[in-house]
């Protein structure tokens, strides 16, 4: 077999682990490909390499490819998300001043509660906070938008801005930002760096929230299905080998590299541990499945949370998805999912969308090989989304 490259467009995140690890670690030559990957400064950036054909792939923020089907952010070449890359994996910090007043009004960081800590910061800070996302379309976003509006902090407790996630820690001690809202390992950068210390993981807003996805051009989809399938393996098989415990610290040595993220391992095992530091006091918190790339279904694109993006985005930007949903939410491509991924081990749900939300415990589902256990994914509120009243 012919090795095929393929230029892959990347950000500088743990979560784009699948992706490093599936060159790194021989996933995809095994697939008679290599991945030329390609760090960009921004994700404004990845989204143009892929959209204007720089790249034939890329690690992408899931409501991007949604929102371009909406005609949101001025690009509207058509992408499908052809797997999720990722689960979870943010954190929401504040910075040394927020940091100073919760302390003083006796927060104790635990890491956990979502209604506690908006509590807290409400009462430590009247009005809006300006939290750094990397991104306007963004999880990142929608976390804190649903978080925001579902606490005392309200609908308007929180604005936006838009800062690269290398960016971040220094935006944070510039004072630019109140808090963040960032993908590891920029949050504990912050920590490390001494800018902030850690307040939420995004995983205590929603469980199983898809993170970033692997994003290709419909068109090079539709014209090119053996270089897509091989490239979807070869990264499935690299989240299968992320998922294994005795796999994380190679996993940490080789994302730690100037190549790639250019950050000590050690805060690079942080995120695929789920042991967070939170501040310069060195207090130390587990997060069970922190970030999760395999378990689960993790990789299965469902266009129930295609959906979920779409209709947040639509309130957020006062859009009317009346008849659209359907098509917006089949950018999420679970049939090719299935079709590419059908030469592996993979036991693939066998419906394409769910009730998000109700899952609370490890539950078995319907699936290929009737051996599939999904994950929880409520939101910290107790709501669903119920596709019969969104559809």
């Amino acid at each position: 077999m012919k090795t095929v490259a393929l230029p892959v467009a990347y950000m500088p995140l743990v979560d784009a682990a699948p992706l490093i690890i599936a060159q790194e670690m021989g996933f995809a030559e095994a697939e008679g490909i290599a991945l030329d990957l390609i760090a960009a400064p921004s994700w404004s950036s990845v989204r143009d390499m892929l959209a204007f054909g720089r790249v034939d792939a890329a690690h992408m923020l899931s409501p991007v490819p949604v929102a371009m089907a909406m005609g949101l952010g001025g690009v509207s070449t058509a992408l499908s998300a052809v797997s999720v890359l990722s689960i979870n994996g943010n954190v929401i910090g504040v910075g040394r001043e927020l940091e100073a007043k919760l302390r003083d009004v006796g927060y104790q960081f635990d890491f956990a509660d979502p209604v506690k800590a908006a509590e807290a910061l409400a009462q430590v800070h009247p009005g809006p906070l300006t939290f750094g996302v990397p991104f306007p379309f963004s999880m990142h976003v929608e976390l804190l938008r649903y978080w925001s509006a579902a606490t005392v902090l309200g609908p308007k407790g929180i604005e936006t801005r838009t800062v690269p996630p290398p960016l971040m820690a220094s935006a944070l001690a510039a004072g630019d930002v109140d808090a963040f809202c960032v993908g590891e390992p920029w949050g504990s950068v912050s920590v490390e760096d001494g800018a902030g210390a850690l307040l939420l993981p995004g995983s205590r807003i929603w469980q199983f929230a898809p993170e970033k996805v692997l994003a290709v051009r419909t068109d090079w989809a539709d014209t090119e299905p053996d270089l897509v399938a091989r490239l979807m393996r070869a990264v499935f098989r690299a989240g299968r080998w992320l998922s294994r415990p005795e796999s994380r610290s190679a996993a940490s040595e080789v994302l730690s590299r100037p190549t790639y993220l250019d950050v000590p391992s050690e805060l690079i095992d942080r995120a695929l541990s789920g042991h967070l530091i939170l501040s310069n006091r060195g207090e130390l918190r587990p997060v069970a499945r922190f970030v999760e790339f395999f378990d689960g279904a993790a990789t299965f694109p469902w266009r129930s949370q295609a959906k979920w993006i779409a209709t947040r985005l639509a309130a957020a930007h006062d859009q009317d998805l009346t008849g659209q949903l359907e098509r917006v939410s089949h950018v999420f491509r679970a049939d090719l999912h299935r079709r590419h991924l059908a030469q592996t081990s993979s036991d693939l749900p066998g419906a394409s969308e769910k009730v998000e939300g109700t899952i609370r415990h490890d539950t078995p589902v319907a699936s290929a090989q009737g051996r599939l256990t999904l994950l929880p994914d409520t939101f910290f509120d107790g709501r669903i989304f119920d596709l019969s009243e969104k559809s």
